[in-house]
């Protein structure tokens, strides 16, 4: 149903925006790009009225994948997607994060040539919505950057208006050394156009020119493409490389606070057009920077839990759960009305610059090591004062855990659903990228195809062969796959997995990980413990643990009791228990 803006609404979100309007342009453009914003709202037709709405619960996990992850000959990807789904996770998840489905020329889809289209390679927008019907959809705002085969950066290089103020230009003789790089490609690509040679900002590669936001023209832009994603289901939306989105030469040009109003103003946009809408924002940066997007309830709904991939992977790597714990223990709590976005793997490599410090340099070192004798990669990027530095590693996370500092071993499948069983339990809405749901292996001909090192966990699965693998055999990905459904079942039956539930991180020995949640109505009580090794390791119900599982309790996963009379429990190598016990 649809509903006009209240006016008491539409009144005080014109004062919130024009404010923050005003930070942005100044006084004078503040009130007419307001009143703009407001005729985009209101065209927008589908306003909600204010309601009491769930934005999230112990049901909701994401599924990460790419519109051509499963492939059939002659039919469209994101069809046979769409029949995957169906077939294989009705009621087991929530939401698909479809990444980027747009025409592209280049980055598997985050250069935008037309952010309005499906690549006709893929679909079209009745595939999207078909997937919509039975899922929660998350789709991209690639806001930082457009392709330079856009429309927009033609009528740039032809320097026909509006498109003409649409990129940033800067001095090449000017010092940018303070700018924060993710990549070693140059900042500034030279352009002709018909106004001479030009400059242009491209933070990530030629073919993926920089916006200028200092334009409230481009705002404007991005509000409309915003709505058209609302209007066409998404509830998801996920800003891409926001934390880039300002520029100010003399400054890092990251996270500035420009960048934080422009969030804070999508937010409150969204709050208005679709109450049950959720901001995502993607700052794969250090712990403190990657929380400031949370600001104060008032950012982004959800900011991704970007430390945990490494470090979860490290501590399973070495056996130790040291720093995992001591990160875990301060930085899983989000402000109310926010919540973290748990996952370990992605469309991109295993993030390091959330590792700063988290992790001493010589285990990094051996990490960095061990993940290249794995088949793994190691990308990297420019420092502010030249030097480079390494910034993710290339690798399946099936593969990232194939063995330990020791070397490969028998653990593999074990040790990997360890890694994701331990995810689904942390407070925070877990994601499943598809390649860990499926285990699939690093794809070394898709690096050598393309020169890319992130094609490695970006395989097309053939729908027919990942039919007929998980059907039948015994295969490491059936295992997983079968695993994971059953423990996703398990999960959703659990108040205490809320992620809005309270979670306490308790010290259990280097050789275990565990965590409390508690129901947010007090009836379940959930410990979650993680053997990290590959030796039995003993759970002793004294000490951290004393006096806390009294009564009996029930395990989970493997479906047995627990009596009062247990004093101490033995897990076998990468065992994980749930015990849970319902508070009357």
């Amino acid at each position: 149903m649809c509903y006009r803006i209240e006016d008491s609404r539409l009144k005080l979100f014109r004062q919130q925006m024009t404010c923050r309007l005003e930070t942005l342009y100044g006084a004078e453009l503040s009130t007419s790009v307001a009143e703009q914003i407001i005729e985009e709202l209101l065209q927008y037709g589908m306003v909600s009225e204010p309601v009491s709405c769930r934005l999230w619960n112990q049901n909701d996990v994401i599924l990460i994948t790419y519109g051509d992850s499963v492939v059939e000959e002659g039919v469209a990807p994101l069809h046979t997607l769409q029949k995957f789904l169906n077939e294989q996770l009705p009621g087991l998840i929530s939401t698909v994060h479809i990444l980027p489905f747009f025409p592209y020329s280049s980055d598997d889809g985050f250069s935008v040539i037309d952010y309005y289209q499906v690549d006709p390679k893929l679909g079209d927008w009745d595939d999207v919505n078909a997937i919509s019907e039975r899922f929660d959809l998350m789709v991209d705002l690639v806001i930082n950057h457009v392709s330079s085969e856009s429309q927009w950066f033609k009528d740039y290089v032809a320097q026909r208006a509006p498109a003409s103020d649409y990129f940033i230009t800067a001095d090449p003789l000017l010092d940018n050394s303070q700018v924060i790089r993710p990549r070693q490609s140059p900042l500034l690509t030279p352009v002709e156009t018909a106004s001479g040679l030009r400059y242009v900002w491209t933070t990530f590669s030629a073919d993926q020119v920089d916006l200028n936001f200092s334009n409230p023209q481009v705002l404007l832009e991005f509000v409309r493409i915003l709505l058209f994603y609302l209007r066409q289901k998404s509830r998801f939306i996920r800003l891409d490389a926001i934390a880039f989105l300002w520029k100010e030469i003399g400054t890092p040009c990251i996270n500035l606070p420009q960048t934080h109003e422009v969030v804070k103003l999508l937010r409150e946009l969204m709050e208005v057009a679709s109450p049950h809408s959720v901001l995502l924002t993607e700052t794969n940066l250090p712990p403190l920077q990657n929380r400031s997007y949370f600001g104060d309830s008032d950012e982004a709904h959800m900011v991704y839990q970007f430390s945990l991939a490494p470090l979860l992977l490290h501590g399973l790597f070495r056996g130790t759960s040291h720093y995992l714990y001591a990160w875990a223990r301060r930085s899983c709590i989000s402000p109310p009305g926010c919540t973290f976005l748990n996952f370990t793997a992605s469309h991109d490599g295993v993030g390091l610059r959330p590792l700063e410090g988290l992790l001493p340099d010589a285990e990094l070192a051996l990490l960095l090591n061990g993940m290249q004798q794995f088949g793994g990669l190691v990308s990297s990027r420019t420092k502010p004062d030249g030097s480079e530095s390494p910034y993710e590693i290339n690798i399946g996370y099936f593969d990232a855990l194939s063995g330990t500092w020791l070397g490969t071993d028998c653990w593999q499948v074990a040790r990997f659903l360890l890694a994701q069983t331990l995810m689904l339990g942390l407070r925070g809405i877990p994601a499943l990228y598809i390649h860990s749901l499926l285990a699939t292996p690093n794809d070394y001909q898709g690096v050598e195809e393309t020169g890319h090192a992130r094609a490695i966990n970006r395989r097309s699965l053939l729908f027919d062969e990942l039919n007929d693998q998980l059907s039948a055999g015994n295969s490491p990905q059936k295992r997983v796959f079968d695993a994971l459904c059953h423990r996703l079942k398990i999960r959703q039956q659990q108040a205490a997995f809320h992620p809005d539930a309270r979670q306490e991180v308790i010290p259990v020995g280097d050789a275990l990980f565990a965590f409390w949640r508690y129901s947010q109505d007090g009836s379940q009580r959930l410990l979650a413990v993680h053997n990290m090794t590959d030796l039995t390791q003993t759970l002793y119900f004294d000490g951290s643990l004393d006096g806390q599982l009294s009564g009996d309790w029930f395990e989970l996963l493997d479906q047995v009791e627990l009596k009062s009379s247990t004093s101490l429990l033995q897990l076998a190598p990468y065992q994980v228990l749930w015990f849970s016990q319902t508070v009357v």
